[in-house]
């Protein structure tokens, strides 16, 4: 057994072979307060997380974030890349795409060696555990989160976020992942969610019978479109911005939200939500301008 293999066998331990994958880099593990504390104050937080970071399988970039993971005691793996992708990838350069791919090769390896996996970016804070309120049913192959839900969680119309998805190990997951990953080199300057994107358009997903339930944002929110429901909301995304410091920025607001929420009687009231707002995501409107 390689690394690799001994990291998913012990991350999966009690959990029928399945782990919770997330990526960082040196840029995500560094500064006062880096994105990595506070996607873990998340599972500190949240209602019924805290058991799942004992599935939590941190996949780092380069040497310094691998470190700081093995300090938090976290079960890690360095993922060793031609160069290394330490710095901050802002959006859509050439090491952010790069850094994407290296992803998406790796998660094909895993559901290889037979793990299914619930792949999260780190800009994701976990309020809630989310395995109840994912389809249990094994027909269902993908269930992926979107900027935005048009209310229908079988429609092919919704805009896939390859931020936070579920995906069962079988042979058409394996094939849908390997037609994804080699398109790579014919796809320069384009970002590996809008390729997967190109797939599913193409018909891919029909074909093989893959079947994909896409995740309503009451439950699995985001910046671009945030959950109406406090009592409901599963997990926040910082999509929609630009920059790991506004993501910082306006995810320590959620979690500001967050305990605020919990701390009041709206939390148990039956219309507790009309009197709770989320705090606006100033810092990610601005990483725009």
């Amino acid at each position: 057994m390689d690394e690799l293999g001994k990291v998913l066998a012990d991350a999966s331990t009690g959990n029928n072979k399945t782990v919770i994958l997330t990526v960082v880099n040196k840029a995500y593990v560094e500064g006062d307060k880096s994105m990595l504390d506070l996607f873990l104050d998340g599972f500190w937080l949240g209602e019924g997380t805290r058991p799942l970071i004992h599935h939590l399988l941190i996949v780092a970039m380069d040497g310094t974030s691998f470190e700081r993971c093995k300090f938090l005691g976290l079960h890690c793996y360095q993922l060793k890349t031609e160069d290394e992708l330490d710095g901050e990838e802002v959006y859509m350069t050439p090491g952010f795409l790069r850094m994407m791919w290296s992803r998406t090769q790796l998660l094909g390896n895993v559901l290889q060696r037979g793990y299914s996996f619930i792949f999260t970016d780190t800009d994701i804070m976990w309020l809630r555990d989310p395995f109840p309120n994912l389809n249990q049913n094994r027909s269902v192959d993908l269930q992926i989160s979107v900027d935005g839900f048009n209310g229908n969680p079988w429609s092919e119309d919704n805009y896939m976020n390859t931020g936070f998805y579920m995906v069962r190990s079988n042979n058409r997951s394996i094939t849908v992942f390997d037609e994804w990953y080699a398109r790579r080199n014919a796809s320069s300057g384009t970002k590996e969610q809008d390729v997967f994107t190109q797939i599913k358009q193409e018909g891919m997903f029909r074909t093989l019978g893959f079947s994909v339930m896409y995740l309503d944002t009451e439950y699995f929110s985001g910046f671009c479109q945030d959950s109406r429901d406090a009592r409901a909301v599963i997990t926040v995304h910082a999509n929609c911005c630009r920059t790991i410091a506004a993501k910082v920025a306006d995810l320590t607001a959620v979690l500001h939200d967050w305990k605020r929420f919990n701390g009041s009687p709206s939390s148990s009231s039956s219309n507790g939500t009309a009197a709770f707002q989320w705090s606006a995501h100033v810092a990610c409107d601005n990483s725009w301008h």
